[in-house]
């Protein structure tokens, strides 16, 4: 949590920069803001700061109409902690939570309920009921706002145990009830899903903070895009990525549009998700969240990285360079221990499940769950290291979820056969979230690269894209 005087000079200037990172709490008015709102300065005396958006709902707040603080990117500290706050927060954030309560919280982070409570709440503000409260009325605000689904079935698909627990934190956190909040939303756009749809079509903002290089982020995914469940089509400036989850209750497929002027003034993706339960909307935009970087803060990475004589250069030709992550843990491995693409669209097309519904576009399939290529037959058809990682992640031996401990899980992965240190690193800088990971470039050694910590995943990609560049243009020429 930044000082008092720092949040205030922050909202004093609107620093949309800080959005996310905390809130603004005023006395007055019992409305908690993002840092960036339009609305009146208050003054200092009356201001009150709080690291998370639940944490203001629990001191009795309600969110500002104005500025939709609950819509802001999530704080960049929890990618960049590997404790068991970020380890905690990443969860909640993945609607572990909501799928298995705080006991099953607990369980994946190896510590008792009242050891994670109390971590949370003196970190955060909140423990993980309340985050999770806070989490759920998000994910029922958007329903509302986009869908024409009947409220109960809001309720119940955001993730809240009862119709009346649904309505009072409604009215608690947005001040109104759910129908005031429905009729309060803009015009409908596109894609917006009618009451009894069989599958939800969402249209949906991602908001992130700062420049965004949309560009790179397209071209990057488009490389590694595997047949069958990804795949990035239309002309430059107005492609759009597209990909199968496999998600706790169902499947889905999303969809990504580069940013056009509009949308890179406003700081958001335009995300359409096609989901087959709307119980997974929250876990499906957090996997998507990760894909794309949403929650990182350029800000800080430039500070560091920019000041650098190598790499200064490359930062100020490239603001915004976010490196990506992955929408599915597990398949990122999996598809890195396969070697390429092409190989890992093999095992889709031989062991994945055909996408329910059918084709859409060039996807075809999900992704195989690791007990499938670990029990694959003909064994021969899956390279044995593949085999070995899948079996890890079935048994539970190797664990890869948001609330992994990186250093455990890093060291799980480099003990399998055929696991090379490249492949860990790589695994660790995607599947895992890691902003700090070196990998050997040819152009720089690990004590040369320690002076870019804690954001050496950054420093690489702004190297892999200078190397691109330069043989782009040899190539031209």
């Amino acid at each position: 949590m930044i000082d008092a005087e720092t949040g205030y000079q922050a909202v004093r200037s609107r620093d949309a920069r800080f959005d996310g990172v905390f809130f603004t709490a005023v006395r007055t008015t019992g409305i908690y803001c993002r840092p960036s709102c339009p609305a009146v300065t208050p003054k200092r005396h009356n201001v009150s700061f709080y690291p998370t958006a639940a944490a203001a709902q629990s001191a009795g707040y309600r969110a500002c109409r104005r500025c939709r603080p609950d819509a802001v990117p999530g704080s960049p500290e929890w990618d960049v902690r590997a404790d068991l706050v970020g380890r905690a927060m990443r969860l909640i954030r993945d609607g572990v939570v909501d799928r298995d309560g705080v006991a099953g919280l607990a369980e994946r982070l190896g510590y008792s309920e009242r050891q994670v409570h109390r971590q949370l709440t003196a970190e955060v503000g909140a423990g993980p009921v309340a985050l999770a409260r806070a989490q759920r009325a998000q994910t029922a605000r958007v329903l509302l706002q986009t869908t024409a689904l009947p409220i109960t079935q809001v309720a119940f698909a955001a993730g809240f145990a009862s119709v009346r627990q649904f309505n009072d934190s409604i009215r608690e956190i947005y001040d109104r009830t759910p129908t005031e909040l429905r009729a309060a939303a803009p015009a409908p756009r596109p894609g917006r899903t009618p009451a009894g749809a069989g599958r939800a079509v969402l249209s949906l903002r991602l908001a992130h903070r700062g420049p965004y290089d949309a560009a790179a982020v397209f071209d990057y995914l488009r490389r590694h895009a595997v047949p069958g469940i990804e795949e990035v089509v239309g002309a430059p400036d107005s492609r759009r990525y597209r990909r199968t989850l496999r998600l706790p209750h169902g499947a889905a497929v999303a969809e990504v549009a580069e940013p056009n002027a509009a949308a890179r003034a406003g700081s958001w993706l335009e995300c359409r998700l096609r989901l087959s339960d709307l119980r997974d909307l929250t876990t499906a935009v957090q996997r998507v969240r990760r894909l794309f970087d949403l929650d990182a803060d350029p800000g800080a990475v430039t500070a560091r990285l920019g000041a650098d004589p190598l790499l200064g250069p490359l930062v100020a030709a490239r603001p915004g360079l976010r490196s990506p992550g992955s929408a599915d843990p597990a398949e990122t491995a999996l598809c890195a221990v396969a070697g390429s693409p092409r190989a890992a669209g093999d095992l889709v097309a031989a062991y994945g499940d055909l996408l329910p519904g059918g084709a859409d576009g060039g996807l075809t399939h999900l992704f195989p769950t690791a007990a499938t290529l670990a029990d694959a037959y003909p064994a021969e058809y899956v390279d044995p290291a593949v085999r070995a990682v899948a079996a890890a992640l079935d048994d539970g031996t190797l664990r890869l979820d948001p609330g992994a401990d990186r250093e455990r899980s890093a060291g799980a992965l480099r003990a399998l056969p055929g696991v090379g240190l490249w492949t860990t690193g790589y695994v660790r800088m995607r599947a895992l979230g890691d902003p700090d990971v070196f990998l050997p470039t040819g152009v720089v050694d690990e004590e040369t690269a320690e002076r870019w910590r804690p954001w050496r995943s950054y420093a690489l990609h702004h190297l892999w894209q200078a190397d691109r560049e330069r043989s782009a243009a040899v190539g031209a020429s």
